[in-house]
């Protein structure tokens, strides 16, 4: 079965950096794009960033854009969230998604929680002032 796991999060303080990762298995990887969302309490689950399968394609929220870079490694398996210039906004739960499809037809899509079908357990991020 389909199984995707995060690591990587942590609290640290603004400005500083955290480098999430989500481990998959269960089906080949290197067919499907990839999503990193997140939600804060009492926010509704915000897309942060895309990759295609071959990572061809990357989509980014506005709020990271120049922060944040989304990568992954097909042969482990894993797909990468580096974040820099941390801000106490961007203080959630993160999680890795699976996109139903090899990249996402549009921007509006590869930030789209409906464009997903699998979800991780989700890995937290504190970022304090």
């Amino acid at each position: 079965q389909v199984e995707l796991v995060e690591s990587g999060g942590g609290s640290v303080e603004a400005g500083g950096s955290l480098r999430l990762s989500c481990a998959a298995s269960g089906y080949v990887f290197s067919d499907k794009g990839m999503g990193w969302f997140r939600q804060a309490p009492g926010k509704e689950r915000e897309g942060v960033a895309s990759i295609s399968s071959r990572a061809l394609n990357r989509h980014y929220a506005d709020s990271v854009k120049g922060r944040f870079s989304i990568s992954r490694d097909n042969g482990r398996n894993t797909v990468y969230l580096q974040m820099n210039n941390l801000l106490p906004d961007d203080t959630a739960m993160y999680y890795c998604a699976r996109l139903r499809y090899s990249s996402s037809a549009s921007y509006s899509q590869a930030l789209s929680s409906s464009a997903y079908d699998y979800w991780g357990q989700g890995t937290q991020v504190t970022v304090s002032s």
